[in-house]
């Protein structure tokens, strides 16, 4: 398997990190919320008066996102070489991880690294770790 790295640019990858960091300051100055987004979904259900709709507005517009990047930027289309119960199975596992590291990527990378966490420096280690060590074995040991 090759990578093609035609469509990456660092311009790019320095607009969408700013953006990213420009909504978890937002957010967390504006609203002392801390933009995690197993948190924010998590957090529609059970429902909770004066809660549900800044939750379902952002979750909206991470949805909406990558069309309004495809009409401004027209980036490459990602291509998934997995199967169904592979992208099962590894949904599950990310949703575990989630829930046993007690928040997500962006929660524990973007805000938790941020403000200095200690538990989100361990979980941002940990996860990073694990994603380089698993693609190593699958490019590597497995193919």
């Amino acid at each position: 398997m090759t990578v093609d790295w035609t469509h990456f640019t660092p311009g790019s990858a320095l607009a969408g990190g700013l953006l990213i960091g420009l909504s978890a300051a937002w957010l967390i100055l504006l609203d002392g919320r801390v933009l995690g987004a197993a948190g924010v979904l998590g957090g529609l259900v059970p429902p909770q008066a004066g809660d549900w709709a800044w939750r379902a507005s952002l979750l909206a517009r991470l949805a909406a996102s990558p069309f309004a990047a495809q009409l401004l930027f027209a980036p490459a289309r990602p291509t998934i070489e997995a199967d169904a119960a592979t992208l099962v199975a590894g949904r599950l596992l990310v949703g575990f991880g989630t829930r046993l590291a007690n928040g997500c990527t962006s929660g524990h990378g973007v805000c938790g690294v941020a403000r200095l966490s200690r538990r989100s420096f361990a979980a941002t280690r940990v996860f990073m770790a694990t994603g380089i060590l698993t693609v190593f074995i699958v490019r590597h040991v497995v193919s």
